[in-house]
């Protein structure tokens, strides 16, 4: 059962009050073993408070010095013009003396403080190579209770940020015109994993268009001997905002495709199990693993649990090696 105090923050959550907002993302933060039980009724309270399909999720990843930060700032701009509430998670990397966020994103994100239909947080990425903290996942969650889209930034660590797929609804991956970036990304696999992609830093003139044209070649061949529809590809200036709302329509467009083909419910079924699995791997280790009969075993029945209804941190919390 749902503790009154818990039960009330949720509500207050969805009510978008930013201190509850604040706190309940610091709730589902705390990494030690007491704090799971609360992170899990916290989860619960806001499943059956808000519907988790609502919110339009967001995850926005890309290189160093690419424009991310200035480009989610764009768009939220962008979506606050066209009345819908924004909440913004920018993983940024971990202080090596602290361990907290060193907030470099979030300095670069445009806050109105009187703006209560924007929220914005920095969180540290904890050393995650997947570009994402442990605790994105649930803090998604937490954001997506009270806004009408999730923006992610994550930490732009390169070729191993892929865990931004298992976090979102609508992946965009952003490139920076002569950086060589085309190429990197097609030897890592990681230009199969977009559902957008957007060259930023448009106002380059003619680079900007090579690397349009690069991009669009190389998807075109990628997906001449795949399946699926080509993603869009758009050329962008966040610090001018050129190109910005044609970027955050298509966003909206590969949304709504899910939601009218239905695919949106079972893309969140496989970002909660994967969710699910790194946090079984986070506490036990490979061992853990095979102790339960392995990858293959470990994701069927997490899977299981997450059809059921279960939370990424409770399905995970759940299991017990042997």
């Amino acid at each position: 059962m749902t503790s009154p105090s818990i039960r009330e923050l949720a509500l207050r959550v969805v009510g978008r009050e930013p201190g509850a907002v604040a706190r309940a993302i610091s709730l589902v933060e705390d990494r030690r073993p007491v704090a799971e039980g609360t992170t899990v009724e916290l989860l619960r309270a806001l499943a059956d408070a808000a519907d988790p399909f609502r919110a339009a999720r967001i995850g926005i990843t890309g290189p160093p010095g690419v424009g991310k930060s200035t480009l989610v700032s764009a768009l939220a701009k962008v979506a606050r013009g066209a009345g819908r509430t924004v909440g913004v998670l920018a993983v940024d990397p971990s202080s090596p003396r602290s361990g907290g966020a060193l907030l470099g994103d979030r300095a670069r994100i445009e806050i109105d403080p009187d703006d209560l239909g924007l929220f914005v947080r920095s969180m540290a990425s904890g050393g995650e190579l997947g570009g994402l903290a442990r605790a994105a996942s649930a803090a998604i969650d937490v954001l997506s209770a009270a806004y009408d889209a999730v923006l992610v930034e994550t930490t732009g660590v390169g070729q191993s940020e892929t865990d931004v797929e298992h976090v979102a609804d609508t992946v965009l991956l952003v490139i920076q015109p002569g950086s060589g970036d085309v190429l990197q990304f097609l030897k890592a696999g990681i230009i199969e994993i977009p559902d957008v992609f957007a060259v930023n830093k448009g106002d380059l003139g003619g680079i900007a268009e090579r690397a349009l044209g690069e991009l669009t070649a190389a998807l075109a061949v990628a997906h001449s001997v795949g399946d699926g529809e080509m993603p869009p590809v758009l050329l962008t200036s966040a610090a001018s905002g050129a190109g910005v709302p044609e970027l955050f329509a298509a966003l909206d467009a590969h949304r709504l495709g899910l939601v009218e083909s239905g695919r949106l419910r079972e893309r969140r079924y496989r970002a909660t199990t994967a969710a699910a699995f790194r946090l079984f791997v986070h506490r036990w280790g490979e061992q853990g693993v095979q102790d339960v009969g392995g990858k293959t075993a470990l994701a069927a029945r997490l899977e299981r649990r997450v059809r059921e209804g279960a939370t990424a941190v409770e399905a995970a919390g759940e299991m017990r090696p042997r």
